[in-house]
């Protein structure tokens, strides 16, 4: 099934490239992100036995499957729409490359090998990249190189560290392997120098592609000139693969027994990162490059949660889902917006509720949700990673992010009230609501809200079990 969900968005992006008719091809990434999901689903609920040594699902990556599947199906139904309003533009590699995209997203989540899982998220950057430039400008060229050049250079440092990963098995009387499972069974017996010098440059190359500040230079060029959707899948998305790949480096960390160090470097990352969006949310004047901090703020959230561990940890990957679904919902309508107005500049945008009244409201809502408002689900899995932080935690470590996400709340909410609120200053909008627009942004903003009123049970007990993943003890 695993194989399967890698090749078929293979197959349909090889259709792509050849297929003559433009509205058809459109339609194949819907089909691909139906199979897709429909594929994930069925493969998180059946009872499977052992992952593979190369490729397989745990508690983790069943996570991450479900929710890649889920942001990329509603992405795909309004890219149709998206692609219909740009004809020009042409759509063959804008398709090939979504389709490529969502394969390398699920080889790497279900990768059980180091090396397996590193070229994946590589592929992943190969294939986003003509994503961003799809608007095919100087700033979206500019924007498509800075993320090219910092994200493979961070990748190139992750390499290093799995390379150091592996050096620190020699000497412990087994051959040496980066299957997971087996580094996992092997966790004591790993040289500590080569293993910490390995996690380092794992968490400062993954976490590039995460956007963990100071790493994060890419993500307000990148988010800001791609297409909404593009940005979606890339804060939603790229995002979420990335930080697996750096949970799996404290999994081998913890197997070690040098569990402390890990959630110590990822806390101060986590703190510094929201540190830096708060800094640049206050007067931001772009609605996309706004976003671009938002999720700078909310990758630093999952990285405190995991540096605290016990219930942060588990509020943290609940957050994961939370802030994939609310960012779609936000990039999807912000983008709605962008084009309406035909700019992303706060001092051209103004008064967007009285004229753009769906997307408008999406924007609105998605903005009270991420920033954790009651009674959406950002709200239920931040406070759980603050209890977390005030029962485990240092009591400064919980007022200092309070407070920066105060700051947040307040930069943040002065562009979104501006942008929604008032009267208009353009005078007619050339592209109002349209159902495949707007309803994708909509049903993810359903999700978050009723992740926020009731937690299934299996949604629960996946939560658990992934925790208890990173909860690991030699």
């Amino acid at each position: 099934m695993l194989i399967l969900m890698i090749l078929f968005p293979l197959l349909l992006a090889g259709i792509a490239v050849v297929l003559p008719w433009y509205r058809i091809r459109s339609w194949l990434l819907p089909l691909g992100g139906a199979v897709q999901f429909a594929l994930a689903v069925a493969a998180v609920s059946r009872a499977t036995a052992a992952p593979a040594p190369w490729i397989g699902l745990d508690a983790l990556s069943q996570l991450v499957l479900l929710v890649t599947s889920l942001l990329y199906f509603g992405c795909s139904i309004y890219a149709v729409e998206y692609l219909n309003l740009h004809s020009e533009r042409g759509n063959r590699m804008m398709v090939a490359c979504l389709l490529v995209f969502l394969s390398a997203m699920t080889l790497a989540v279900s990768a059980r090998h180091l090396g397996l899982l590193w070229m994946a998220v590589e592929a992943t950057t190969i294939a986003s990249a003509p994503l961003i430039y799809y608007n095919r400008n100087r700033l979206s060229i500019e924007a498509t190189w800075k993320y090219l050049i910092i994200c493979s250079v961070g990748i190139a440092l992750a390499m290093l560290g799995i390379l150091f990963v592996a050096y620190s098995a020699l000497g412990n009387g087994v051959p040496i392997s980066l299957q997971l499972d087996q580094l996992l069974r092997t966790g004591p017996t790993l040289a500590r120098p080569w293993l910490h010098a390995g996690f380092v440059f794992m968490l400062v190359g993954f976490g590039t592609k995460m956007g963990l500040a100071p790493l994060h230079s890419w993500k307000p060029d990148a988010y800001g000139e791609a297409p909404g959707l593009v940005g979606a899948l890339l804060a939603g998305g790229l995002t979420s693969v990335a930080f697996l790949a750096i949970l799996r480096g404290v999994q081998i960390m913890g197997a070690a027994g040098d569990l402390a160090m890990a959630r110590h470097m990822l806390l101060g990352m986590g703190l510094f990162s929201l540190l830096v969006a708060a800094v640049f949310m206050v007067r931001q004047g772009d609605i996309k490059r706004m976003l671009a901090y938002s999720s700078v703020e909310h990758m630093g959230l999952l990285a405190v949660g995991v540096g605290i561990g016990g219930l942060a940890t588990f509020g943290a990957l609940l957050h994961l889902i939370n802030n994939a679904m609310t960012k779609g919902c936000l990039f999807l309508s912000a983008g709605n917006i962008h084009r309406a107005f035909a700019s992303k500049r706060l001092g051209d945008v103004r008064g967007a509720m009285s004229v753009l009244p769906v997307s408008s409201g999406l924007f609105l809502a998605g903005f009270l949700a991420i920033t954790g408002s009651p009674p959406f689900g950002p709200f239920l899995s931040e406070f759980t990673m603050l209890r977390g932080i005030f029962a485990g935690g240092p009591m400064w470590v919980g007022g200092l992010v309070l407070t920066l996400l105060a700051i947040i709340f307040i930069g943040m909410g002065a562009t979104v009230l501006s942008v929604t609120q008032g009267e208009s200053n353009i005078p007619q909008i050339h592209f109002p609501d349209r159902v495949m627009l707007a309803a994708p942004p909509m049903l993810m903003l359903l999700v978050v809200l009723g992740l926020g009123l009731y937690l299934p049970e299996l949604l629960q007990r996946l939560l658990e079990d992934a925790a208890a993943l990173l909860e690991v003890k030699p």
